[in-house]
């Protein structure tokens, strides 16, 4: 009798981890940083895995801001690559992660953040409705326009400064993704 209960339980554990299994292959993934972003996955739990993405996984932890990416959203985040990072003059990274700049680190991290959940889709439709322009309003509370150049998605600061969207749609849990290669900033 053991030894049915045995093979009973082994039978539907074998059963759940197909079916997982099965459930994570049809996921549709975006390759981001050389490692695959889940939709099943929040935005920081697919955020940590991305080469591309070390620094700007550095600001968020440094700016308390953890919490907040994991939780339900759902955000449309503006995400700076490593490279984006680079091209802010030299030590700027590295004041912004001082403790005592963690009001300055938040404010501009938040500016990358709109509450809801645009695709590039949505985004573009916005545009087209808008003439060619959209304004999205920022978890900050500052406004960054939307355009297009061909069929290429970029965004602009209030302070003139532009970031084109490399890689779109790199849908999550509680949002969707879309890689930057320049850093946007607020109006300080």
């Amino acid at each position: 009798m053991k030894i049915q209960n045995f093979f009973k339980l082994a039978f539907a554990a074998f059963i759940f981890l197909s079916a997982n299994l099965a459930f994570a292959q049809m996921e549709k993934t975006v390759m981001v940083g050389g490692a695959e972003m889940y939709p099943s996955k929040n935005i920081v739990e697919n955020a940590v895995n991305s080469a591309d993405h070390t620094t700007l996984v550095a600001a968020v932890k440094a700016a308390g801001l953890v919490e907040t990416l994991q939780g339900a959203g759902p955000f449309t985040v503006f995400a700076p690559e490593n490279s984006a990072f680079e091209k802010l003059p030299a030590g700027t990274v590295e004041t912004l992660l001082k403790p005592e700049n963690k009001s300055t680190l938040q404010a501009v991290l938040t500016y990358h953040v709109v509450a809801g959940k645009m695709g590039a889709k949505d985004i573009a439709a916005a545009i087209k409705k808008g003439n060619g322009k959209a304004e999205l309003t920022t978890v900050q509370g500052g406004k960054l326009t939307a355009w297009m150049k061909g069929k290429d998605l970029y965004i602009t600061d209030e302070n003139g400064g532009q970031s084109k969207v490399t890689i779109a749609d790199v849908w999550q849990k509680n949002g969707v993704i879309h890689s930057v290669d320049t850093v946007v900033l607020p109006k300080m």
